[in-house]
């Protein structure tokens, strides 16, 4: 009998966390700390108490410097605003660290597109936390998705977090739902339907706002972008149409809880093997361009 033993299951991936705010605290650090196939091993941020009460829990070092947190890790979690990720995340590139980044990679196509390269040139691996995608759920709907001819789409994705609380952020009230939303849903019409060629929108990031794609294949989809509303949950839902019944993707009913332990032991599987996954740098770049054509248009 042969026993299969995990990459991570006699040293699991060392990760360093850039950002000690509430999503770095309540989502990234237990995470990375619950394991087994990663072990969170020191937090950084601008103020060392916040790193420091983002760390205790887990038994981490809160670390002095940027620097030192490189030093002590050998892969890097961003939880911090666009810019800052933009800024930080090349230069553990360089280092030859690996990069489990947040969405978008920056706050424009050029921050984004450095983050992207310096990925490229170092080498590196790279995975994008778009939570939704390691559901079961939604897996099964993209896999359904390829086995049907989709004509129309509709989709939304709102919530009221813009409204007040700690998810209320500068970056996210400038630039709204678009940036903040808008790679979640784009990502998942671009992936159900197929790759998206022209964008027409109308609206107000900050409010509402809606976007028309069009699609290589022909089908049409369109999408209602909202973090200003008052909704009791987030709402995020896909119908997809064609010549057979609707196919319908609803997060009403799923648990995002299960998506954090997929996530963190595909992101240590491809630190150990070195396999890029799907959703790598080059993906974030790819939705940050949508996200700029929607921008203009």
């Amino acid at each position: 009998m042969v026993t299969l033993i995990s990459p991570w299951a006699h040293r699991p991936v060392e990760v360093g966390l850039v950002g000690a705010g509430p999503w770095a605290r309540a989502m990234h650090a237990r995470m990375l700390a619950t394991g087994p196939e990663t072990r969170l091993a020191a937090v950084w941020a601008r103020r060392p108490e916040a790193a420091q009460q983002a760390a205790q829990p887990y038994a981490a070092r809160a670390a002095g410097s940027f620097e030192d947190l490189l030093d002590r890790c050998e892969a890097v979690a961003f939880a911090v605003p666009p810019a800052v990720q933009a800024e930080l995340a090349p230069l553990a590139a360089k280092q030859g660290k690996a990069l489990l980044l947040e969405k978008p990679l920056g706050p424009d196509r050029a921050a984004a597109r450095r983050v992207a390269d310096a990925v490229a040139e170092a080498e590196v691996i790279s995975q994008l936390v778009l939570t939704k995608r390691y559901h079961p759920t939604t897996r099964a709907f993209l896999d359904a998705a390829r086995g049907i001819e989709v004509a129309g789409a509709r989709s939304c994705y709102l919530h009221g977090a813009f409204l007040g609380g700690d998810f209320a952020t500068g970056w996210r009230l400038e630039r709204g739902a678009l940036l903040d939303l808008g790679p979640h849903l784009l990502d998942l019409l671009d992936t159900a339907i197929g790759p998206i060629t022209a964008i027409h929108g109308t609206g107000d990031p900050r409010t509402w706002i809606e976007l028309t794609f069009e699609h290589a294949n022909g089908a049409v989809s369109q999408a209602s972008l909202s973090g200003a509303v008052d909704v009791p949950r987030a709402v995020t839902r896909v119908e997809l149409f064609g010549t057979e019944p609707p196919l319908v993707y609803d997060t009403a009913e799923i648990d995002h809880e299960e998506c954090w332990p997929i996530l963190r032991r595909e992101f240590a599987t491809a630190v150990r093997t070195h396999t890029p996954p799907e959703l790598d740098a080059a993906r974030g770049l790819y939705l940050q361009d949508l996200i700029e054509r929607a921008t203009r248009s």
